[in-house]
């Protein structure tokens, strides 16, 4: 005869047995390793879970272990539909592997993401994946000292041995450039800031390619100040008050929230777009979306990195660590034709045709 322990609070692993009629060593492999434990058994055991309401306590089960089945995601900005989508595809990735996702967003603050890193560490996440605009070398290497894996997602490390989940961001301005000179663009504005941000650098290094393949183009640096919205209504008044013989004939924002705010400048100028001046933004950012002349942009997958960071996560989990090699997944930038670029018609014409959406996607 088994004791039923008292009960005080809400049921624990000890009411569980004394339920079933089995030992704590029987319970704790059918929650952890079923694979041991003869069908009926099992089975009484789950049947006391389930008359009990029993919940297993996993901060405790983490302590034991050193780790739990949850994946820590730290983003920039949920604010930006790319990382909104990111997390929809590593959650996703996550849940059909059996693990779960923790999410925190960073709000473009170093301090904050420091913060977040350290808090899930406390949580004993089994590893972390990071979509961060800069290296973070510091934050990540205390992370990895203490044996939690990182994976960088939208920034490729240069200083930091991790793997990593890129869109491949010199593609993307290139295609958006390449765009606005098949348009009969031949002053094309770069509205951007912060060129210390990897993805920023790498957009105009690909805008440079596309001009530098046609004599005649001219690159106008437009800068914002910012990547934030407001950047982009200062960047867009200031073209709009240039004299028509200097002023841009088409505009490529680093984001697709700068390509939006300058549309909005331009239109309120007396300035057609896209008539008079084609615009693109670069990061399809549905939150840019709603404006009164649909924005082109170029395609990031975001859900695509999200998952294929879980992937590598959890494959370096699994991998003897002397034997673990970094790899860097590279997803291809396409083109949205839309109407800030087309105009209605050809919109209407590129709408009904369909527009690229499978990625390139490599590995290095």
């Amino acid at each position: 005869m088994v004791d039923v322990p008292r009960r005080d609070g809400p049921p624990s692993v000890h009411h569980v047995a004394a339920r079933a009629g089995v030992s704590l060593a029987t319970v704790s492999n059918v929650l952890n390793h079923p694979e041991r434990v003869a069908d009926g058994t099992a089975a009484r055991v789950r049947a006391a879970i389930a008359e009990l309401g029993y919940t297993p306590n996993r901060n405790a089960r983490a302590l034991v272990s050193g780790s739990t089945r949850a994946i820590g995601l730290v983003v920039t900005s949920l604010r930006n539909s790319l990382f909104t989508d990111m997390v929809s595809g590593a959650q996703t990735a996550a849940r059909d592997r059996g693990n779960t996702l923790l999410v925190a967003s960073s709000e473009n603050d170093l301090v904050a993401q420091g913060e977040h890193l350290a808090f899930l560490e406390s949580t004993r996440v089994s590893g972390i994946l990071l979509a961060s605009m800069t290296e973070s070398r510091d934050q990540v290497e205390a992370a990895k000292q203490h044996g939690r894996p990182i994976v960088y997602v939208n920034y490729e490390p240069t200083e930091v041995d991790a793997c990593s989940v890129i869109v491949d961001n010199e593609q993307a301005g290139y295609v958006a450039t390449k765009h606005l000179v098949e348009q009969g663009c031949r002053r094309i504005g770069f509205v951007s800031a912060r060129p210390d941000l990897q993805p920023v650098a790498r957009r105009r290094a690909g805008m440079l390619r596309a001009i530098a393949e046609h004599p005649g183009v001219e690159l106008v640096d437009v800068d914002a100040g910012d990547i934030d919205p407001p950047g982009g209504t200062d960047a867009g008044a200031r073209i709009a008050a240039m004299p028509a013989e200097v002023r841009p004939d088409g505009v490529l924002g680093v984001t697709d929230l700068l390509a939006m705010a300058v549309v909005t400048e331009l239109r309120a100028a007396g300035i057609r777009v896209p008539e008079d001046i084609p615009v693109s933004g670069c990061d399809h950012n549905s939150v840019a979306w709603g404006g009164a002349v649909p924005l082109t942009s170029v395609t990031m997958h975001g859900e695509e990195m999200g998952a294929a960071a879980v992937s590598l996560l959890l494959d370096e989990l699994t991998d003897d660590p002397a034997e673990h090699v970094h790899r860097t997944v590279i997803l291809g930038s396409e083109l949205v034709p839309r109407e800030s670029t087309l105009g209605r018609v050809r919109a209407a014409e590129v709408a009904a045709a369909g527009t690229p959406s499978d990625p390139r996607r490599t590995e290095a």
